[in-house]
C-alpha cells in the first residue's frame, strides 16, 4: 500500500477534507467531493456518488458531460451493484471485457467503484468512469479508499436525511 499521496492526489484529499468540515449539508458536502475530484484529475471522465437504499444504490452527487440513465441499480448488479455486495474496490481495466459493465457512456473505457462503508455496512459508494483503458492505477485505488472513508460521515447523515 502506498504511504503519502502523490502531490495531485494528496492536494484533492486536503481540499475535500477542508469542505467535508464546514458544509452545511451532507448533500453539499458530497457534491463537493465530487466536484473536487472531478476538476482534479484529467482521467476522470465522468464522478458519481452512490447512496444504498436498502436494496438499491440510488444516484446521488454526480459531474460529468452528460447524467447516466443508471440512477437506480440494485445491489449485487454491474461493477456498481458488485462493488457495494462485495464491499470491496472494484477496478475494471477495459469495461468491454467485463460482463457486468452496464453501459452508460459509449466513450467509457474504464471504470472504478470504491464503496463507503461505516462500521462494516455499505452506505454508498464511488464510481469514476474513464474515457482511456486501464485509466486506474494503485494511486486511484487507494486516493478514492482515503475520500471513501473522509466522506462516509456524510454519506450516512444523507442517509438519514432521507430515510427520515
Amino acid at each position: 500500500m502506498l504511504g503519502r499521496l502523490s502531490p495531485p492526489y494528496q492536494q484533492a484529499l486536503e481540499t475535500i477534507g477542508r469542505l467535508a468540515a464546514v458544509v452545511e449539508s451532507p448533500d453539499e458536502g458530497l457534491q463537493a467531493a465530487v466536484d473536487v475530484l472531478a476538476r482534479s484529475f484529467a482521467h476522470y471522465s465522468w464522478v458519481g456518488i452512490y447512496l444504498l437504499e436498502g436494496d438499491t444504490l440510488v444516484l446521488g452527487p454526480w459531474r460529468g458531460p452528460v447524467p447516466t440513465e443508471h440512477t437506480r441499480i440494485p445491489l449485487g448488479v454491474g461493477v456498481c451493484g458488485a462493488a457495494a455486495a462485495l464491499r470491496r474496490t472494484e477496478v475494471v481495466p477495459d469495461v468491454s471485457k467485463d460482463a457486468r459493465y452496464l453501459e452508460c457512456f459509449a466513450s467509457t473505457k474504464s471504470e472504478i467503484v470504491v464503496p463507503i462503508v461505516d462500521e462494516r455496512e455499505v452506505c454508498g459508494e464511488i464510481d469514476v468512469d474513464s474515457d482511456r483503458l486501464d485509466a486506474f492505477g494503485e494511486a486511484d485505488v487507494v486516493f478514492l479508499e482515503r475520500v471513501a472513508q473522509l466522506i462516509t460521515p456524510l454519506a450516512r447523515a444523507a442517509l438519514r436525511l432521507i430515510e427520515g
